[in-house]
């Protein structure tokens, strides 16, 4: 990659080059369109803690980078994503641990200790120390964004892995590819923003059956709920490929449009009535886009029974 960004088969140069994200591959596939691959395949693409603030900054760079348009987010290996670095978890628990023990002491030195304030458990992390707030887990489990991303499912999509997936806008998936949330049974929580999503997708029994049971679920299961879009046949280039298709299709719609008619479908999630959610859009960001260079290019382009030329988005 140039200085700049750029990659084949990009339409004009990037302002700026991605920030770095460890075991992380960034790429620029087709024009306007950024490819984000979890590269820790022998870890079934566990995020450790470390990685989330990269991932929020890279998220963020693409929402600030006029060029670009769509994201994708895919993972090597037979994994999409495992959810937490489990092994970096349990040794997190066991400072904890150790950072508490105390040798034997007598009666009156262990009363003074209980009356005493007690300092902070900086050993153990929570979970807002655990990935940022506002982007969750991977930088997308509570993210809102301005720009879309695309979830292409390689393979096992589990925990945090399963957070980000339902917090992104489209979900395609290998037939092959499995789904759950299975933290009841290593004695955590879903914490990082799925619960309140799953209620409003799948409804109370659905969601708290994937959620107290910790079952795993097929592509096509979670396509009948309406969690997945397509289930693709074939293998990881086949999805690819087709989630590429599908991000060239988001990438051709005006990117102003599509920015403004995302803002309003998050506007559902929000606690607050259709039509005071409408007109915050609409006396916000829509107003900002009215009459501006690409709603006008749009009737333009009707008219003169021609494709539209779209410039980047300002907004």
């Amino acid at each position: 990659m140039s200085p700049t960004g750029t990659r084949a088969g990009q339409a004009a140069p990037l302002t700026s080059s991605p920030p770095p994200v460890p075991n992380v591959l960034v790429t620029f596939p087709i024009p306007h369109v950024m490819l984000v691959t979890l590269n820790r395949p022998a870890q079934l693409n566990a995020i450790p803690t470390t990685q989330h603030p990269f991932l929020l900054q890279l998220f963020n760079w693409y929402d600030a980078e006029p060029h670009l348009r769509a994201a994708v987010i895919t993972g090597t290996g037979r994994a999409f994503c495992a959810g937490a670095d489990l092994k970096e978890w349990h040794d997190n628990n066991d400072a904890a641990a150790k950072s508490s023990a105390s040798p034997v002491r007598n009666p009156a030195s262990i009363i003074k200790s209980i009356a005493a304030p007690k300092p902070a458990d900086t050993a153990r992390p929570t979970p807002a120390q655990k990935w940022p707030a506002d982007g969750g887990f991977g930088g997308i489990s509570n993210r809102r964004g301005k720009k879309p991303i695309i979830a292409a499912v390689n393979g096992l999509c589990l925990g945090g892995g399963f957070e980000m997936v339902v917090n992104t806008d489209l979900i395609y998936a290998l037939e092959s590819a499995k789904f759950g949330l299975p933290e009841v049974t290593r004695g955590v929580v879903a914490i990082a923003g799925a619960l309140p999503r799953l209620i409003r997708t799948l409804g109370r029994q659905r969601a708290s059956e994937m959620s107290i049971l910790g079952g795993m679920y097929t592509a096509r299961q979670m396509e009948a709920w309406g969690i997945v879009n397509e289930v693709i046949e074939g293998d990881r280039d086949a999805l690819i490929k087709r989630v590429l298709d599908v991000a060239a299709k988001l990438a051709d719609n005006s990117p102003d449009a599509v920015i403004v008619t995302r803002e309003g479908l998050l506007a559902g999630w929000a606690a607050e009535d259709p039509q005071p959610a409408t007109n915050r859009v609409e006396g916000t960001i829509y107003k900002a886009m009215e009459g501006a260079d690409n709603m006008r290019e749009g009737v333009l382009s009707f008219v003169e029974k021609r494709k539209a030329v779209w410039k980047d988005s300002k907004l």
